[in-house]
C-alpha cells in the first residue's frame, strides 16, 4: 500500500500554505493527501470538533482549488499536535507542516510544533512558509513575472561529505525526477585551524587544490546516484564557506532545500543540529528535513 503525504492543518495562512503544497506534492508523487487536525487544551467536547471541522473544511477547499484531483481524506485527533503528526508521519510518505514567513525577509519563523515534528519524526518533514504559491516552485518567465508554465525551479540538496547519507540524497534525487529539475549538490567546507593539521592531511595544499579535492569527492559520492536517476541533470557545488551562509545563498531561487537529520536522543530530548536548524530558519523555499541514522 502506498503511504500517502499527510499535511498538519490549523486553519492559519501558513498550514493552508502547507496543505496546498502537500496536495501539489501528492499529485507529483501520485499519493493520496492526508490532512490532520489536532484539538489541544481547551478545544475539546463540540465546540472544539466544530472548530476542528471548520479548520479541516477550510483546508479542503484550498486542496480542491489548488488540486481538485487529488485523492484527499482527513481526520481530527485529540491531544498535543506534535504527537498527533509524529504518530501520522510515522505512515507517511512525507509531512507537511506550515510556518510563517518573517515579513520583510526572508526565512521561517518556525514554532514549537514545527520543530518538533521536525526533531521526532522518522520521516521526512516539509516546511512551507505562508505566502508560498504553486509558481514560486518554478523559474520565472522570460519577463520575469511568476508562472507555472515554466521549467521547475532546482532542488538543492546538502550534502556533509564527511557523513553522506543514502536517505537524504535519494529524497533529493527523487524530488528532482518527478519534476524534472535540476539537482544542485552544495557542499560547503572552511580553513582548518593550524591545530587541526596533521601530515598529509588535504589542509596542507593551496584553497585551489582544497576545493578540487572537495569536488572529486562530491562527484564520486553522488556517481552512484546520477546512475540510478540518469534522466536527473546535477550541478555539484564546492564552496569555502559556512554551511548555513552556503546554503541559504544556493537556495535563493530554489524550488526545494533537502537537508538531513541525524536521528539521536540527546540529554534534553531530540531536536535537529544546528545546521538543519539554521537552515529551516532562513532559508526561503520549502525545506524538506529527511532524518537518518
Amino acid at each position: 500500500m502506498l503511504l500517502p503525504v499527510v499535511a498538519g492543518v490549523d486553519g492559519s495562512a501558513e498550514s493552508l500554505a502547507a496543505a496546498a503544497w502537500a496536495a501539489r506534492e501528492a499529485r507529483r508523487r501520485d499519493r493520496r493527501l492526508h490532512l490532520v487536525h489536532a484539538r489541544e487544551g481547551g478545544a475539546a467536547g463540540a465546540a472544539g470538533r466544530h472548530l476542528a471541522r471548520g479548520a479541516l473544511r477550510r483546508a479542503e477547499d484550498t486542496v480542491r482549488a489548488e488540486c481538485p484531483d487529488v485523492r484527499l481524506s482527513d481526520e481530527q485527533t485529540d491531544g498535543p499536535a506534535v504527537a498527533a503528526l509524529v504518530k501520522a508521519a510515522d505512515q507517511a510518505e512525507l509531512t507537511v507542516v506550515g510556518s510563517r514567513g518573517l515579513s520583510g525577509f526572508t526565512g521561517f519563523l518556525v514554532g514549537s510544533v514545527a520543530l518538533g515534528v521536525v526533531a521526532r519524526s522518522t520521516r521526512p518533514v516539509v516546511l512551507v512558509r505562508a505566502g508560498e504559491e504553486a509558481a514560486d516552485e518554478h523559474l520565472p518567465a522570460d519577463d520575469g513575472t511568476a508562472s507555472t508554465d515554466t521549467a521547475y525551479a532546482d532542488v538543492v540538496l546538502a550534502v556533509d561529505l564527511t557523513e553522506a547519507c543514502d536517505e537524504v540524497i535519494e529524497f533529493a534525487f527523487e524530488s528532482a525526477r518527478i519534476r524534472r529539475a535540476r539537482l544542485r549538490a552544495v557542499h560547503a567546507w572552511q580553513e582548518p585551524g593550524a591545530l587541526g593539521l596533521g601530515p598529509g592531511d588535504i589542509a596542507l595544499v593551496g584553497e585551489v587544490r582544497r576545493g578540487e579535492e572537495w569536488l572529486g569527492f562530491l562527484k564520486a559520492v553522488l556517481q552512484p546516484w546520477r546512475d540510478k536517476f540518469p534522466e536527473v541533470e546535477v550541478l555539484e557545488t564546492v564552496v569555502a564557506d559556512k554551511p548555513t551562509t552556503a546554503l541559504v545563498r544556493a537556495s535563493a531561487g530554489a524550488g526545494l532545500l533537502v537537508v538531513g537529520h541525524r536521528l539521536a536522543e540527546r540529554a534534553v530530548g531530540p531536536r535537529t543540529g544546528p545546521v538543519t536548524h539554521a537552515a529551516i530558519q532562513h532559508v526561503g523555499c520549502p525545506v524538506a528535513v529527511v532524518p537518518h541514522l
